[in-house]
């Protein structure tokens, strides 16, 4: 491969981050290539037995196995680092492998993390029940309390983790404030960025330590490919991430590297125009429900914290139907244009019911103290005409009986 002008970080970081997102990190073979190369080769060949055992022991550099590095996912892990302002990138299969390596690679038995309680429900999964089987102690709290956080630590305490904002309820959580209390205490923090998009908000400018995402979702943006990274400095991949990393088996496959690369191309002109039809969307939606959640609305509650932290209120808009689960079934099965799915951040517009689909797997009791509710709409907006999407939830919320 050839170096290229997208892999001088010296260049590539005085960028303009759109410039960033369509060119960092990309190497050009001797075809010269205008797109990027797609390598779908399991393993790599040497020039002899002496180059082989060099690349393997760090002194060449190189190429030796697709489960460890790739080309083609190595420039998808080089222009995520240098968009999130991390030194490495490791790209999983999906975003739950990433969220899984971050916490697994580091965490021992014996230590303690501490979890925002509002997050994907996956996410609490692993904190409620994977961990804990390992001997890891959690503790779950509300993350918009910082008195919580200082609360919870403990001697052993060795991680902050956290999603803002949160899936599905909209929380925000400080994230320079957390960052100040968990190294305080010694502990690495932890954030799930998957709401915000890179577009939108960089959790390292703010202090955090490790950034994680379902790549899955708005980097993808079309719903083609699963995918996720883990973004940290080189000490922390050096010591922890890479070597689970490598030997676990969580890697991307180079296909979807190359087609998260092609999202990248597009992601900040899509989240920007997402995020216009999010506006419309919420307030039209507000006068005609008692809950609706989005950063651009007067009432939000969280509005000052969303502000200092994103670039804009997302891509997302919460609403809570008072009619429970079957006002809510009534409502997305009269969808005209939006599909009921449990996807997120892709281009067409996405209604999601988590009370009986991603947080199922939590206790009803856990989904309450998380904020899921059977009347909770989960909104994902997309790249349709805003007045189409207005006009379809409209008609939805008439059949459902909202007055």
């Amino acid at each position: 491969m050839k170096n290229r002008t997208g892999t001088d970080k010296s260049l590539t970081s005085t960028w303009a981050r759109q410039t960033q997102m369509v060119r960092a990190g990309s190497m050009r073979s001797n075809f010269d290539e205008m797109g990027e190369a797609l390598f779908l080769t399991s393993a790599f060949a040497y020039e002899n037995a002496e180059e082989a055992e060099a690349r393997f022991d760090g002194r060449a550099e190189g190429f030796t196995y697709s489960r460890q590095t790739n080309p083609t996912t190595s420039m998808f892990e080089a222009r995520m680092a240098l968009l999130e302002g991390a030194d490495v990138g490791r790209a999983t299969g999906t975003g739950m492998a990433a969220m899984t390596a971050a916490l697994l690679c580091y965490l021992r038995a014996g230590d303690h993390i501490i979890g925002a309680r509002a997050a994907f429900g996956s996410c609490r999964w692993l904190l409620d029940e994977l961990l804990p089987r390992y001997g890891i102690e959690t503790t779950v709290i509300d993350g918009t309390s910082l008195d919580a956080w200082k609360a919870a630590v403990r001697p052993n305490t060795k991680m902050f983790f956290l999603e803002t904002p949160a899936n599905p309820t909209l929380d925000f959580v400080d994230i320079e404030e957390v960052a100040k209390i968990a190294h305080d205490a010694g502990a690495k923090l932890a954030v799930d960025n998957v709401f915000a998009t890179p577009a939108l908000q960089q959790p390292m400018k703010l202090g955090a330590d490790i950034v994680c995402y379902s790549t899955t979702k708005h980097i993808d943006g079309q719903g083609r490919c699963l995918g996720g990274i883990v973004l940290c400095d080189k000490e922390f991949d050096e010591q922890h991430l890479y070597p689970f990393y490598r030997h676990t088996g969580c890697a991307m496959s180079p296909f979807n590297a190359w087609v998260m690369l092609k999202g990248l191309e597009t992601l900040g002109i899509r989240v920007n125009a997402m995020c216009d039809n999010a506006d419309k969307l919420a307030a039209a939606i507000a006068p005609r429900l008692d809950d609706v959640r989005h950063p651009s609305l007067p009432g939000f509650k969280q509005a000052a914290l969303a502000k200092k932290q994103m670039k804009r209120g997302g891509t997302m808009v919460i609403f809570e139907l008072p009619g429970g689960r079957d006002q809510a079934f009534k409502f997305m099965n009269a969808l005209e244009i939006v599909d009921i799915s449990n996807n997120l951040g892709d281009s067409r517009s996405i209604a999601t019911h988590p009370w009986s689909t991603t947080h199922k797997a939590l206790s009803e009791d856990a989904r309450l103290e998380v904020g899921v509710t059977p009347g909770l709409i989960r909104f994902s907006v997309g790249l349709e005409d805003g007045d189409d999407l207005v006009k379809d939830v409209m008609q939805a919320l008439d059949k459902a009986g909202v007055k």
